[in-house]
């Protein structure tokens, strides 16, 4: 595979903002030259939102929301372009993850009736940008009987892994998700559960905030044990093997169904339990894996989580934790790199799926390719 501009684009659960990622990428070499955030407005950010959950009149919702983020996604790639002095057309292509508004995976219980549905047309962002875009990366895994989730854990395969050391490469996104890497082998990975999602909902209710900047609001509470407890009967922490998740299952109403059961609690105990939560149950995943894990690398924003990286050192010791910054890669920008990546294997005609991961039948090559 010849040497390559790329650009990734990734708007997490949290949709807080478009990440985008300048890449050259040559063969499975991936190096990240510049990088932007573009603001998503508040009113498609509450759009996306309200169609995130069943409703009326979707179709009429989703189909103008679809091509506004199109909009959106095309006008990031070129103001990061613009930024790296670079032209449109020197960047072989776009890698789209897409806006995800719904994700039913096989071991949702979906079975046959899986599906996941990103927006962002791409047909709008190759028209608006001139260059090829690749998107809906997750739609073929899932055909292939895949959970379509994670899809980051083949990339940090190719880009983290060591002959001799065992690594879990884990994003704290909206939701969490791990990768274990046994020497230079992709062994497993998957989703935890929540990362920042519950997190970023609570203090939004309770302090109008976007986020808990370092965790300060839940360092300062009382873990409670009894709602810790509920909170982690939750069937999906019983789960082995390929399985991934999403804000269907672990939201606020979710949550204030539990909190039913604990009346009068302080919303800063309870942003303290959420934060051990996410901790709790990225450690038990890992531990119940069966991988004598001995490093622990963190990407996504809670990555910048100090009381969250702190809750899951204790439950990691004795493995080394760090952020993916101390592997060579700035752990804000690993989503979007994955999907430049992602991208220039498609157009290769190489598999960007793992079935390990996912559950696939077989390797598949991911994702549409719509001409610039």
């Amino acid at each position: 595979m010849e040497e390559a501009l790329y650009v990734g684009l990734m708007s997490g659960t949290s949709v807080d903002a478009i990440d985008s990622a300048l890449v050259c990428c040559h063969g499975e070499h991936v190096e990240l030259l510049a990088t932007r955030e573009h603001e998503i407005p508040s009113r498609v950010r509450q759009q996306i939102a309200d169609l995130s959950h069943p409703g009326a009149d979707e179709i009429e919702r989703l189909g103008p929301l679809d091509r506004e983020l199109g909009r959106l996604f095309a006008a990031a790639t070129l103001a990061l372009i613009d930024q790296a002095a670079k032209r449109p057309e020197q960047v072989r292509a776009i890698g789209s993850h897409g806006q995800t508004i719904r994700h039913r995976p096989p071991s949702g219980g979906s079975g046959p009736r899986s599906f996941t549905l990103q927006l962002g047309d791409p047909n709008t962002i190759a028209e608006a940008t001139g260059i090829t875009t690749v998107a809906d990366f997750r739609r073929r895994d899932i055909a292939a009987g895949g959970e379509g989730a994670p899809l980051a854990p083949a990339f940090h395969a190719a880009a983290f892994a060591r002959q001799g050391v065992n690594r879990a490469i884990v994003n704290i996104g909206g939701i969490a998700n791990a990768s274990l890497l046994e020497g230079t082998e992709l062994r497993m990975g998957f989703d935890t559960g929540p990362g920042n999602t519950l997190l970023d909902h609570w203090i939004l209710r309770h302090r109008g905030l976007g986020f808990d900047r370092d965790g300060q609001w839940s360092s300062t509470g009382t873990v409670v044990a009894p709602l810790l407890a509920q909170l982690m009967q939750h069937p999906y922490f019983a789960m082995s093997g390929p399985r991934s998740s999403g804000k269907e299952a672990f939201n606020l109403g979710w949550l204030d169904e539990c909190l039913r059961l604990h009346q009068d609690l302080e919303p800063g105990d309870v942003q303290a339990t959420l934060a051990e939560l996410t901790a709790a149950t990225i450690a038990l995943a890992i531990s119940s894996a069966g991988i004598d894990v001995t490093e622990v690398y963190v990407c996504g924003g809670g990555a910048h989580n100090g009381d969250l990286m702190r809750r899951l050192q204790r439950h990691l010791v004795p493995a080394q934790l760090a952020s993916t910054s101390a592997i060579g890669m700035d752990p804000d920008w690993v989503e979007a790199v994955t999907f430049a990546w992602l991208a220039h294997r498609s157009l290769a005609g190489l598999a960007g799926n793992a079935p390990a991961v996912t559950g696939a039948i077989g390797l598949r090559v991911l994702g549409g390719i719509y001409p610039g």
